[in-house]
């Protein structure tokens, strides 16, 4: 009953509510996104979410613009001269994510899930084996298991694993759990940069890849 209902009641309620109480915050971010630089406020990128489908993800801009075309690297890096410097705070803060409020209330995310990879990296949809189809059961979250046991640490066939277990063990006392971890993690801002190769070269992949 709760991953089937609870759970998406309590999305809707808790991103709207942030959205409304946040609304200050989010001015106040587009603003100096805009007074930085050119490019938008938003940044939208493809992802990975339930059943394996795509949707476009909302973030605060935090690189400048075209970055992704500035370097080979598909997600940043310890001092990463793509990111501006309100995309620093935003990033150390994790408040980049916050638009993602809106990708929850469209039923595209929850608040707790697996973090959606890119339609590409760590591997097309083709090429997750049947096993690791399992963590696409659930819809992705802002936050998860992974990102309270490592974050950006951790090799992606292991950050899986990880996401596999989640999907087969949802609860909401899981999901509290996750919920407070991660705002520890935000405080202390640990294992929130890429420090090495998180794609090994596996059977799904077959050139390793630098990212998170």
């Amino acid at each position: 009953m709760y991953r089937s209902f609870f759970k998406r009641i309590i999305d809707i309620l808790v991103s709207l509510i942030g959205l409304i109480v946040l609304s200050p915050v989010f001015l106040i971010i587009a603003l100096a996104i805009k007074i930085e630089g050119k490019g938008t406020v938003i940044f939208k990128q493809k992802r990975l979410g339930k059943d394996g489908k795509e949707f476009v993800i909302y973030k605060f801009r935090s690189m400048y613009d075209n970055a992704e075309n500035m370097g080979s690297r598909q997600y940043s890096f310890k001092d990463d001269p793509r990111v501006t410097r309100v995309g620093r705070v935003l990033r150390a803060t994790s408040m980049d994510e916050l638009p993602q409020f809106i990708n929850i209330l469209k039923g595209e995310m929850s608040l707790i899930g697996f973090r959606p990879p890119l339609t590409y990296h760590p591997w097309p949809i083709g090429q997750y084996t049947k096993d690791q189809m399992k963590m696409f059961t659930v819809r992705p979250g802002v936050t998860g298991w992974a990102q309270i046991n490592g974050r950006k640490g951790i090799e992606w066939t292991k950050r899986i694993e990880m996401n596999i277990w989640y999907a087969e063990n949802v609860s909401f006392l899981l999901d509290c759990k996750i919920f407070f971890m991660t705002i520890y993690k935000v405080v202390k801002n640990k294992d929130n940069v890429n420090i090495g190769v998180t794609v090994a070269n596996t059977e799904n992949k077959s050139n390793v890849a630098k990212g998170s």
